[in-house]
């Protein structure tokens, strides 16, 4: 190879020759002068390998046990491979085995080594240049670690080197030119997720010929993409999304790789030809690549119109993604050629015009994304036609007319989202044959008339009913009954009158209601407050009358209320639900009034009878209060004692000592005593299937008793009993909940378990009034840690592998020592321990009674939920995106939804990465340390950031593209050890000290 190929960026400057054939010189010096002294021989690699051991300072899978044996053959140490006939080490993998430390030079000794893999670790420290003497390798894999500082231009020697994976880790600095010109044999290069600046290796002469994988998304990179890459005309996969490149769409390099795949460019700042006007010489590259099947283009403000060209791109396209851009125009009818398009994203352009009838014969289309443009006209009939939709998203554009009847052709449609445009004409009753549909959002419209009786008894609903800010009349539907799984429901600023039906508390699944700004008369119903997971209710601007029921004030789930402007009349106390709200919750009601502060005192009536009460109370009200504290445990005695068979423990594996656990008895009558009857007071809160109730044992055993509520089936109690006895005995992991027993009757079914101190993580997260309780950044990184590896446990180690299906701030409970447990597995679902993702489910009960309860909670619901699939893993990692995104945000989903009508994700992506800033730094005033010094302020924003990237990547819609809980629980493990190093508690501690990043 011609020396002038190492040159960066194509320079032929005399210095840039010079220091290229200097380090080429001192290299060869040092390799030279190595092998002059070594003996290459098996003791040879023995010792390399006893050095590299040497650096590592935590084993705590004792991986490296077998190391330690002076009697074992180098080659049946743990990792190792040789070749048998000269017996030298040609393979070294420790991947996934936590291992700590730095990773030594001394590795360059192994002469004869081809595959190096230290990935998913904890090693820190730098890359050692000395790795370039390793002329044999082939596979040279890093990544998931936190190393620091710079890739060593002499990797760029490895001549044999086809699989180079470094990503995931903390380097910094410029890709060396050497890498891209010099190691020609190269065919998978993975450098993303890192912190790498500088320009793309750009040098005409670097010929990545045998190039097949290139991904460097998400670091620091400028500049244009390389004419030099056309070079590759084998590339497949190119990923250079969520980058600073600049310049015009990579027309000329596309053109030239017919072998292309997958092309991810989102979230840069790239162009199109003509000053970002012309999209069609982009478009007619990609006609080329004839096995295309995903192309990425959002949020790089592109300008221009999708030109016709667009329906020559290949048949196997599944994926076109174009949203967050400044295209303008209309969509083209040639588009309809994408016959095995699956996924279509035009969403947050400048599109106008109507849409292209022709979109039917797109048969396979699964989700339509076409939101947030300027489209008008009708909605076409012809989207009935396609078979396998399930997402149809319209929104906020300025579409009119009626809804079509074709819609309920749709089978499989999961959600319709139409909000936001000039819809006219009442609700077509159709729609009622859409039974798979859960969620339906046509507000901000002006559709009138009455809600049709088929629409409101649609059972299939289960995240939400949106018909806000429409023309509706007419009474509220009793079919609205129906609705026993919906979560969230919004009828808010319509012409409703009437009642509120009291049959809504039949709506037992529901979190959200809001009926503001209607006509409704009449006092509200006392099952409303009944309701046992209602989160959020807005009456507010009715003429709703009486007073306000007691049940309400005594819901523990109860957290955002308003009542005002209406004619309530009564006392209002500032005890239970009320307690945390401010009088605005009731302005408006000139019959209130009662010890909320800023509101009116109730004014008493001095009567005879009046000034007798305390007396008498005083008389008669004190014996009556010791005959309760004290007697009541007299009474329970000296009742005839009821026959039952308390919990008596049941078998299960206990993983470290191989015994069957034994649980303790615990009757019936003793949960009665230890929670003084079940009583109100006692109440902690509600799971899904019932209340949760505080508890002290004869022993000082502090107990939280889990009471199954005996109003919902005794088919979905048993059933739920049943699989969350199943998960908790089955399974040992130190951030689950353990359970202490069960206690089970025809007509009681409860589990017993230890109290936590500190409660809920959602406690901390949104503290009540006057509360300190507010988390460090630290403590939630360590709680976030103890989250991931309990669910890694569940999905991937556990005796029975489980998908929790209800992860949430609420569902995880903080010990003494602040330690998460994750708790409620009412809704699990077992799963094979077969090994794949498509692991068949097991527990026969999953899709029967609590069928329409898999989804979960609104906010944390997978997309494919949405589409009709099984509950999965996959599903989890979600969820655990979103309570990711959600710490750093400050901001419920279910805010973000009903607020910015996005997803957490999406609403979180549209910052990423270029306006974080003020999400950035509400997360720095709310959970990290005073900031003293530049580089502190710079360590907790590289975490913020990290939990950000994380909370993304596990919030993917394709669940394929997620990572897996295990690979989420060593990245959360990254994090942990690195604020654990101390760098920055010595930092903001005033020790002195640098941080490097």
């Amino acid at each position: 190879m011609a020396m002038s190929s190492l040159l960066p960026h194509s320079s032929s400057s005399s210095a840039s020759l010079c220091s290229i054939i200097s380090l080429h010189l001192i290299f060869l010096a040092i390799v030279l002068n190595a092998s002059a002294h070594v003996d290459f021989s098996i003791s040879t690699d023995r010792d390399s390998l006893l050095s590299f051991m040497s650096g590592i300072v935590a084993d705590p899978q004792h991986a490296l046990e077998k190391w330690n044996s002076p009697h074992l053959h180098v080659c049946n140490w743990t990792g190792i491979m040789c070749n048998h006939v000269k017996e030298r080490v040609v393979q070294l993998d420790l991947s996934e085995r936590s291992l700590q430390g730095t990773i030594s030079p001394a590795l360059s000794n192994l002469s004869f080594l081809s595959v190096l893999d230290l990935s998913g670790n904890f090693f820190r420290g730098s890359i050692p240049p000395e790795l370039g003497a390793l002329s044999a390798i082939t596979q040279l894999s890093f990544d998931s670690n936190i190393l620091g500082g710079g890739i060593p231009a002499e990797l760029g020697l490895l001549r044999r080197l086809v699989y180079l994976d470094l990503s995931g880790n903390r380097l910094v600095g410029e890709i060396p030119a050497t890498l891209f010109c010099n190691s020609t044999s190269l065919q998978y290069i993975d450098l993303s997720n890192n912190s790498l600046s500088g320009e793309i290796p750009s040098s005409s002469q670097c010929k990545l010929i045998e190039l097949r994988f290139l991904l460097l998304w998400s670091n620091h990179l400028v500049g244009q993409i390389p004419p030099s890459l056309s070079n590759s005309s084998k590339l497949e996969w190119i990923d250079l999304g969520s980058n600073f490149l600049s310049g015009t769409l990579p027309a000329s390099i596309v053109d030239k790789i017919p072998c292309l795949q997958f092309l991810y460019l989102s979230y840069n700042n790239l162009v199109s030809h003509d000053n970002n006007t012309n999209l069609t010489p982009f478009f007619s590259s990609l006609v080329n690549a004839s096995r295309l099947q995903e192309v990425e283009l959002a949020g790089s403000n592109l300008g221009g119109e999708i030109p016709s060209v667009v329906g020559n791109l290949s048949s196997s396209l599944l994926q076109l993604h174009l949203g967050e851009n400044l295209i303008s125009g209309s969509i083209p009818p040639s588009i309809s050629n994408l016959v095995n398009l699956t996924l279509l994203n035009l969403s947050c352009n400048l599109l106008n015009g109507s849409i292209p009838p022709t979109i039917g014969l797109m048969g396979k289309l699964e989700r339509v994304y076409i939101s947030n443009n300027s489209l008008s006209g009708k909605i076409p009939k012809a989207f009935g036609d396609i078979p396998h939709l399930g997402l149809l998203d319209l929104s906020k554009n300025m579409l009119t007319g009626s809804i079509p009847e074709s819609l309920s052709n749709l089978s499989q449609l999961r959600r319709l989202l139409l909000y936001g445009n000039h819809l006219s004409g009442e609700l077509p009753s159709s729609l009622g044959k859409c039974v798979n549909l859960e969620v339906l959002d046509l507000s901000h419209n002006r559709i009138t008339g009455l809600i049709p009786a088929e629409v409101a008894g649609l059972r299939s609903l289960k995240l939400y009913l949106n018909l806000s800010s429409n023309i509706l009349q007419g009474p509220l539907p009793l079919e609205l009954s129906k609705m026993d799984m919906v979560l969230a429901i919004d009828l808010s600023s319509n012409n409703f009158s009437g009642t509120i039906p009291a049959q809504l508390g039949s709506c037992i699944a529901l979190e959200y209601l809001d009926l503001s700004r209607n006509l409704l008369q009449g006092p509200l119903p006392n099952s409303i407050g009944n309701l046992l997971y209602l989160q959020v209710l807005d009456l507010s601007n009715n003429r709703l009358t009486g007073e306000i029921p007691g049940s309400l004030q005594a819901s523990s789930t109860l957290q955002q209320l308003n009542f005002s402007f209406n004619n309530f009349s009564g006392f209002i106390s500032n005890e239970g639900a009320f307690a945390t709200l401010a009088f605005n919750s009731f302005i408006g009601n000139s019959g209130l009034c009662g010890s909320l502060s800023g509101m009116p005192s109730c004014k008493k009536k001095r009567t005879r009878g009046h000034l007798l009460l305390p007396v008498l109370l005083t008389l008669f009200g004190t014996p009556c209060c010791i005959l309760c504290l004290f007697g009541y445990p007299l009474v329970l005695k000296s009742r005839r004692r009821r026959s039952f068979a308390p919990f008596n423990g049941f078998t299960s594996e206990d993983e470290e000592q191989g015994k069957e656990a034994k649980y303790p008895r615990i009757s019936y009558r003793q949960l009665v005593e230890a929670t003084g009857g079940f009583n109100g007071s006692c109440l902690i809160g509600s799971g899904r299937f019932g209340h949760v109730y505080k508890g002290i044992l004869h022993d000082e055993t502090r107990i939280a008793v889990k009471v199954l509520d005996s109003d919902i089936s005794g088919k979905i109690q048993g059933s739920s009993f049943k699989r969350e006895c199943q998960v908790l005995k089955r399974t040992r992991h130190r951030n689950l909940i353990r359970i202490i027993t069960t206690c089970s009757r025809p007509d009681f079914k409860a589990l017993v378990l230890p109290l936590m101190s500190n409660g809920s993580l959602e406690n901390h997260l949104y503290p009540s009034s006057g509360s300190d309780s507010q988390l460090s950044l630290a403590q939630l990184v360590n709680i976030c840690s103890d989250i991931a590896e309990g669910m890694a446990y569940l999905h991937h180690h556990s005796p029975i592998r489980v998908v929790h299906c209800d992860l949430k701030p609420s569902n995880v409970l903080l010990d003494d020592d602040m330690k998460a447990l994750i708790t409620d597995f009412g809704i699990a679902k077992l799963v094979e321990n077969s090994g794949g993702e498509s692991d068949a489910i097991f527990d026969s009960a999953s899709f029967t009674s609590t069928a329409g309860l898999l989804c979960g909670s609104i906010g944390y619901i997978a997309p494919e939920y949405g589409l009709g699939r099984h509950a999965s893993t996959k599903g989890d990692v979600y969820s655990f995106g979103v309570l990711l995104l959600e710490i750093v945000t400050g901001k419920r989903p279910t805010d973000v939804i009903f607020q910015a009508g996005s997803s957490m994700h999406e609403w979180v992506k549209s910052h990423y990465p270029h306006n974080l800033d003020p999400i950035i730094e509400q997360a720095l005033q709310r959970a990290a340390p005073p900031l003293v010094t530049a580089y502190s302020s710079k360590a907790w924003r590289d975490v913020i950031m990290e939990l950000i990237e994380l909370g993304l990547i596990c919030t993917q819609s394709s669940p394929s593209t997620r990572p897996t809980m295990i690979d989420v629980a060593h990245e959360m493990g990254r994090l942990k050890e690195y604020l654990s190093m101390g760098a920055v508690l010595a930092i903001e501690a005033g020790l002195g000290g640098t941080w490097n990043g």
